[in-house]
């Protein structure tokens, strides 16, 4: 079965909203050789509609020949929308939400599929949404040395208490801390 795996760019007090302001200032040689590892293991995005629609204004507009810019426009794409009114127009791009079944029976028939991981980045909503379903298989921190003090959290303060295993810890030379967390008692293949 394939991994749910979520990476996301958060600050030291959690902050998750709009990291493409303040986290890339932390990219070094270290943290894109560990961008190259999540991409090779994975053959997938999921993403939430608001990301995926800023991503498809974004990425598509960038120069080949970066693997960062490459993988992200070649790779399939999911995107979760009940509400997406015209069909995807960026390459490799579904729908999952519309018609037929619910969000999370599509999700978990994904995982069920051959192939590599499933990537989510950004997508808070649609993140906190697969852990309370237990379908959210790794959750990887990237956690910036700065304090935002306001802003979109990974985690509001309505959510249920989660228990989370670490399984693996970074430390880069940046200051940035790259935490990989399990759901606390699963385990998971690959």
């Amino acid at each position: 079965m394939r991994k749910l795996v979520a990476t996301e760019l958060m600050s030291m007090d959690g902050v998750a909203e709009s990291p493409d302001e303040w986290a890339f200032s932390y990219t070094d040689d270290e943290m894109q050789a560990e961008d190259a590892a999540g991409m090779a293991a994975s053959d997938a995005l999921l993403l939430g509609r608001v990301t995926y629609e800023e991503f498809a204004a974004f990425w598509p507009n960038q120069p080949a020949d970066n693997p960062m810019v490459d993988y992200i426009n070649s790779v399939r794409k999911y995107v979760v929308s009940a509400t997406l009114e015209e069909p995807p127009e960026w390459n490799n791009s579904t729908v999952i939400g519309g018609e037929g079944g619910t969000i999370v029976e599509e999700i978990a028939a994904l995982k069920r599929e051959p192939g590599r991981d499933i990537t989510i980045t950004g997508s808070l909503i649609l993140v906190r949404s697969l852990m309370r379903e237990g379908l959210l298989d790794e959750l990887r921190c990237v956690v910036c040395p700065l304090v935002r003090g306001s802003g979109r959290r990974l985690f509001e303060e309505e959510e249920d208490r989660r228990e989370l295993e670490l399984v693996d810890s970074k430390t880069f030379g940046t200051g940035v801390l790259y935490l990989t967390y399990q759901p606390a008692g699963k385990e998971v293949e690959g």
